[in-house]
């Protein structure tokens, strides 16, 4: 109902599992909201009726194939004064689910954007994955194509932060394989599938076995989280880089023993394999 000011666009987080999961704010905001966006209508009918909740707004669809052309009704809507609540299949909506456009175009028209949050596949699997979380990034879908998958893996060969990837089901083991080409095959990652659900199943390992297991088939939701790379060394490991770092460090009045031992740090190496190399070599030093 029109009051004069604008609505506010409510993104609402959706169990990814269990409906026991919903966070306890999504029945009243499905109740109370003015317009329902859903990006599958039928999966919000189950929703709501687990829920027990009967809404009171009009709902539309609300998906990939229409966001674009609905985005300016919904706007609309927002700028009449009514409460927009946007939910997608699962998770939360914007996180490759529909929702980023109809955000953008409220932002610009004013209108206040708030959030229901709740489950979120993303940071789940990350938080059961085992490897580092406190640095991470977002991929999303990796791209179908095979040659394009693998350009997008070597842009990320250098990427140190934990990679978190969503991936259908049949393309998993492709893609875990594609992974252990691009990184090697003893890069760090885990398969989360069927998170919070009865047979939620976490498989860690080396992506070179996991894509392994993979290749007898997956089923379910798949969440695919990868360790970042380690730190390139400040001084590349060739012998002629490495005795020029400790000559230069020397020049400088640095003893040859704490020349070492930092050019070994930087380098990433044993201080026993730079000073056996400084010593090997024939010269004055």
């Amino acid at each position: 109902m029109s009051t004069g000011d604008p609505g506010v666009l409510v993104l609402a987080a959706t169990p990814i599992g269990r409906v026991a999961d919903a966070p306890p704010r999504l029945a009243e905001e499905l109740a109370d909201a003015d317009v329902v966006a859903a990006e599958d209508t039928r999966r919000l009918k189950r929703l709501t009726t687990d829920l027990g909740v009967t809404l009171s707004g009009r709902v539309v669809s609300y998906f990939e194939g229409n966001e674009q052309q609905r985005t300016p009704a919904l706007v609309e809507a927002l700028l009449a004064g009514e409460r927009v609540l946007l939910v997608t299949d699962a998770g939360m909506p914007s996180v490759s689910d529909p929702g980023y456009r109809l955000v953008v175009a409220a932002v610009e028209a004013g209108v206040h954007v708030t959030a229901v949050p709740g489950p979120s596949a993303v940071l789940t699997a990350l938080a059961v994955s085992g490897l580092p979380v406190d640095r991470f990034c977002f991929e999303g879908f990796l791209p179908r194509k095979a040659g394009e998958r693998a350009r997008r893996l070597a842009e990320l060969a250098g990427e140190q932060r934990t990679m978190v990837f969503f991936e259908a089901p049949h393309r998993t083991a492709a893609a875990l394989a594609a992974m252990a080409e691009a990184w090697g095959p003893d890069r760090a990652g885990a398969v989360c599938r069927e998170l919070t659900k009865t047979h939620e199943e976490v498989r860690r390992g080396p992506v070179g076995e996991l894509a392994a297991w993979a290749a007898d088939g997956v089923r379910g939701e798949v969440t695919i989280v990868v360790g970042g790379a380690e730190p390139a060394p400040a001084i590349e490991h060739d012998e002629a880089t490495l005795l020029a770092a400790v000559a230069e460090r020397e020049d400088r009045g640095m003893k040859r023993k704490e020349a070492i031992v930092e050019v070994a740090r930087l380098a990433g190496l044993p201080k026993r394999d730079v000073y056996n190399l400084v010593h090997a070599t024939p010269g004055p030093r």
